[in-house]
């Protein structure tokens, strides 16, 4: 699927390629009619639609949602899911057709903030705006390698958007112990690019017991070992998604990302989405296809 096939008639007046990303710039007069795309789920070719609303209004429905846009603010779609959208007035807008894979850890919580109003004047929307809006612009003029690593930015600052308005994955653990499992998150998230992060480490840096950072996490079910593998298999996830016409080998984003074995890297990734990363890749390359 193109982005053309998700935005209704007329189609875009402008398309472009940003690395892994399809780009569109629509401009009508008379505003838009509804659309309701139906397409079969297909996890290797799924993709989100970000766009943000230049001119015109539009109001748009996914997941039981209801919600109008105005002119400054964005909304989400999945493509490969029912929705619909009308638009009002004179409509100009900008749209980004992303791979949905190459959201890693950010993907399972999409279905929450589909269908509602990102405002531009408070918090990622406030960056992440200008940002889409000057790459639509000069997405012609971008060199592939360029756009290739633009590409992930966006990826990276949407994933970020998303995480910001989905529900707390676990407000339990939070308000048990305070703010203290936000900040270890966002340390191992931070680092997860060193072979030698470790409980020992966070709990050194975050001046807290090993035993009692285990425990923050028992109620999870799961083990900060476990939880630092998990982080890093979906950054590889995301990475591999990514293909271009230049991509790092798998060896490559494995390192990037921490681990020090390729074998135990494959057999890891293995485990946990039934491929191996070639594979994984592959799927992505077929889907374009």
């Amino acid at each position: 699927m193109t982005i053309a096939d998700i935005i209704p008639c007329p189609r875009p007046v402008r398309t472009s390629r940003l690395g892994f990303l399809q780009v569109a710039t629509l401009e009508a007069d008379t505003g838009l009619p509804g659309c309701t795309p139906m397409r079969p789920a297909d996890d290797a070719g799924a993709h989100v639609t970000i766009t943000i609303q230049i001119d015109g209004t539009a109001h748009v429905s996914q997941d039981g949602r209801e919600t109008p846009v105005r002119p400054g603010e964005m909304f989400l779609v999945e493509t490969h899911r029912p929705f619909r959208v009308e638009h009002g007035g004179h409509v100009r807008l900008h749209a980004f057709h992303v791979p949905r894979r190459s959201l890693g850890g950010a993907e399972r919580n999409v279905p929450a903030v589909t269908a509602i109003a990102f405002p531009p004047d408070r918090g990622v929307a406030a960056m992440f705006a200008p940002v889409l809006t000057s790459l639509a612009r000069s997405a012609p003029d971008i060199a592939p390698a360029v756009g290739e690593r633009l590409a992930g930015n966006v990826a990276d600052l949407l994933a970020t958007l998303i995480a910001e308005h989905a529900p707390a994955a676990s407000p339990d653990l939070d308000s048990a112990f305070g703010e203290l499992p936000r900040r270890v998150r966002e340390y191992i998230d931070r680092n997860l690019g060193d072979p030698e992060l470790s409980p020992e480490r966070i709990a050194q840096a975050q001046r807290i017991s090993v035993r009692y950072l285990h425990r923050m996490f028992e109620s999870e079910g799961i083990s900060v070992g476990r939880l630092i593998q998990r982080r890093r298999l979906e950054r590889c996830a995301a990475e591999l998604a990514r293909r271009g016409r230049v991509s790092p080998t798998v060896s490559a984003v494995a390192q990037r990302w921490g681990f020090v074995s390729p074998a135990h890297f494959s057999r890891a990734f293995r485990a946990t989405y039934g491929v191996s990363p070639r594979d994984w890749r592959g799927l992505g390359d077929t889907a374009d296809r």
